[in-house]
């Protein structure tokens, strides 16, 4: 009975707001008058830390205040008469959220509680020129968003967000039991709030990378178009995207480079002249291909192009990037 007691949590509960302990956060713990119990210490990935005096003290799922009345019970009942104990979470390293796919700042960020969406994006500096149209939010498997939603909800706590997020059931559309997909149009330009979805400490975040067809040459707008989802284009409409071949382009010598094994390029000859007359099939692109448009004097760079990937690439390492 006195070991039950000595190692139950005394019982204090912690409000919504309250940061959870967990596996491998950095701890920093003071003891008011007894600076030789001070201590830095990492917790465990079993959620333990270990004290002198004190010994092992399992931690995990404990807010700071109630590791604070623990280790308070502790000392009153081993080594001092009136304890002041003060715990800080000098490092957060429980709570991550991975982004990652398209975003400037792919990485893993740490969040005390629930963020919104755009939270969580803007934390990763932003979407990347090459973002599709999609974000998949994956679910943590143990339900802990569950918590996390209702300490959002009640705390209204600013390390949480500036304003309150009201829980209206999202619109988003489910892929999995643990997945939601959510439009990036619906969520940047719409007002509705129901797509800027909660996302939770072991949450996932990916955004989908749109595919990208080049049109590079003697075009009026040479770069790369982003596509939609499992979207294919024909070439007129990628020359109509370019805004037309200008005089200088000699259509019949256009070809298009497809991705090829070995690190080199395939080429397919194709008759623009004919195809904007009407008198050859317009074929499709796909992600990753470049139609190439020389001029009279393109041999040269029609060569370069196919020299190597490496000549491909510093191609179009330059072009910019559109959205149609």
């Amino acid at each position: 009975m006195q070991l039950a007691r000595q190692t139950k949590a005394p019982e204090l509960s912690s409000s919504p707001g309250d940061y959870q302990i967990g596996p491998e956060d950095l701890l920093e713990i003071s003891v008011l008058e007894a600076p030789d119990l001070n201590r830095t210490v990492r917790v465990s990935d079993d959620g333990a830390i270990s004290l002198a005096l004190l010994g092992s003290i399992q931690v995990a799922g404990l807010s700071t205040r109630q590791l604070q009345a623990v280790l308070e019970d502790r000392l009153r009942q081993t080594y001092m008469k009136d304890p002041q104990v003060s715990v800080f979470v000098q490092e957060m390293r429980s709570h991550p959220v991975s982004v990652f796919g398209a975003v400037e700042k792919p990485g893993v960020y740490q969040i005390r509680y629930a963020k919104t969406l755009v939270e969580v994006l803007s934390m990763a500096q932003g979407l990347a020129n090459d973002a599709g149209d999609t974000v998949i939010v994956v679910r943590h498997a143990d339900g802990s968003g569950d918590l996390a939603v209702t300490a959002l909800l009640d705390s209204r706590s600013t390390a949480v967000t500036d304003s309150p997020v009201v829980p209206i059931p999202s619109t988003a559309s489910r892929t999995t039991e643990e997945g939601i997909t959510v439009n990036l149009k619906d969520l940047l330009d719409s007002s509705d709030p129901r797509s800027n979805v909660l996302v939770y400490p072991g949450d996932m975040v990916k955004v989908a990378r749109a595919g990208i067809v080049y049109v590079v040459g003697q075009v009026h707008k040479p770069g790369g178009f982003l596509l939609k989802t499992n979207e294919n284009i024909s070439v007129l409409q990628a020359i109509a995207l370019a805004e037309g071949m200008t005089s200088n382009a000699k259509g019949k010598e256009a070809r298009i480079f497809l991705a090829g094994t070995n690190g080199s390029p395939k080429e397919v000859p194709i008759n623009l002249d004919k195809i904007l007359a009407g008198k050859a099939p317009s074929p499709l692109l796909k992600p990753d291909e470049v139609l190439f448009v020389p001029n009279s004097g393109g041999k040269e760079a029609l060569h370069a192009l196919e020299q190597s990937t490496a000549g491909m690439v510093g191609a179009l390492g330059g072009a910019a990037i559109y959205r149609w």
